[in-house]
C-alpha cells in the first residue's frame, strides 16, 4: 500500500483498510513473508530477489541468522568492504570466468553468460559469502552483480541456477496476469482486492497441479501440438489428481471415431407433398 494511502484516514475508512495495516517497504514486507513461511513450517533452502531486496542488509542478515542461502541482485554502485562491487573484478584472471546458463526458460535453455564468483569475509559459520558476477558474452561491459551466501562447497553452477530462479518467479506473475486475470480487477475496497488476488492465485495453483497431472508438467511455451494430440477424441482423458477430485473416475476410453450427435437409426417416414400457396395477384 502506498505511503500516501497509509496516511489518509478518510481514504482508509472508505476502502475499509484495517487499522493494523501500516505502510511498509518491499524489503520489510519480504522479511515478514519469510518469517511467516518459517512459522508455518514451509521448508526452503534459498532466498533470491532483485536489487530492491538485495540492497537491504536486514534481509541478508535474517537469512544468515537462519542459515538460509541467498543469491540477491545488487546495483553496480553497491559497496562491499568499503569499496564498490565493480572494483572487485578489475584484476580477475580469465580462468575465473565460466560460461553457464542460469537454467531453462519457456523456450529452452536461457542465454549463456560468463560468470565469476569472488569470496569475501562474512556470513554465518559454514555459509561463506561471495560476490557473484554475470557478464554478457557479446558486450563484456554489461555486468550484473549478486551478493550470495551459501553452504560451504556450493558450486558456481548451483549459485548461477539459484540466480536464474528469480526469472521463473517473474514469468509466473506474467502467466497469472494472462491466464487468470491477476491484474484485471476494479475494486474499491481492501476486502474486494484481497478476494480477487486470493482467487486468482488459487486458480493459478489449481491449473499448475492440473497441468502437472495431465501432461506431466510440460512448461509453457513448449509445442502445444503434442498437448492437443494427447486430448483429441479417441484418447483417454487424463485422470484428475485424487486430492483435487476425490472419487472422480476417469471417463471410459472411447473406440473408433464417435460422432458428436448420434444418427437416427432409420429415415423418417415420407410425408405427402404440400403445394405452395397461391401467389397474391391482387393489384
Amino acid at each position: 500500500m502506498p505511503a500516501i494511502w497509509a496516511k489518509d484516514g478518510a481514504r482508509r475508512r472508505e476502502a475499509r483498510i484495517p487499522e493494523t495495516i501500516t505502510f511498509a517497504t518491499k524489503p520489510k514486507l519480504g522479511v515478514a513473508m519469510l518469517a511467516r513461511a518459517r512459522q508455518a513450517g514451509l521448508a526452503f533452502a534459498w532466498i533470491t530477489g532483485d536489487c530492491v531486496y538485495g540492497a537491504d542488509s536486514a534481509r541478508r542478515r535474517w537469512a544468515e541468522q537462519h542459515h538460509d542461502g541467498y543469491v540477491m541482485a545488487v546495483i553496480s554502485g553497491q559497496y562491499l568492504g568499503q569499496r564498490p562491487v565493480t572494483s572487485w573484478i578489475e584484476n580477475l584472471p580469465a580462468k575465473t570466468w565460466r560460461r553457464l546458463s542460469a537454467g531453462d526458460g519457456a523456450k529452452g535453455p536461457r542465454l549463456l553468460y560468463d560468470w565469476a564468483c569472488v569470496p569475501y569475509a562474512g556470513g554465518a559459520a559454514g555459509f561463506p559469502c561471495a560476490l557473484l558476477v554475470r557478464r554478457s558474452t557479446s558486450q563484456p561491459g554489461e555486468l550484473t552483480f549478486y551478493l550470495t551466501d551459501a553452504p560451504a562447497g556450493t558450486s558456481l553452477a548451483e549459485r548461477v541456477r539459484i540466480a536464474g530462479m528469480r526469472w521463473s518467479i517473474e514469468s509466473r506473475f506474467e502467466q497469472a496476469k494472462g491466464e487468470v486475470g491477476l491484474d484485471q480487477y476494479e475494486v474499491r475496497s481492501w476486502v474486494g482486492w484481497h478476494r480477487h488476488i486470493t482467487l486468482a492465485l488459487f486458480a493459478l495453483a489449481y491449473l499448475a497441479v492440473l497441468r502437472k497431472t495431465a501432461i506431466g508438467g510440460r512448461r509453457l511455451g513448449q509445442s502445444r501440438r503434442r498437448v492437443v494430440a494427447a486430448h483429441h477424441t479417441g484418447d483417454q482423458a487424463p485422470a484428475l489428481a485424487p486430492a483435487l477430485a476425490p472419487g472422480l473416475e476417469p471417463p471410459a476410453r472411447t473406440r473408433g471415431n464417435p460422432a458428436l450427435v448420434s444418427l437416427a437409426p432409420q429415415t423418417s417416414a415420407p410425408r405427402p407433398a404440400c403445394s405452395l400457396a397461391q401467389p397474391n395477384t391482387a393489384a
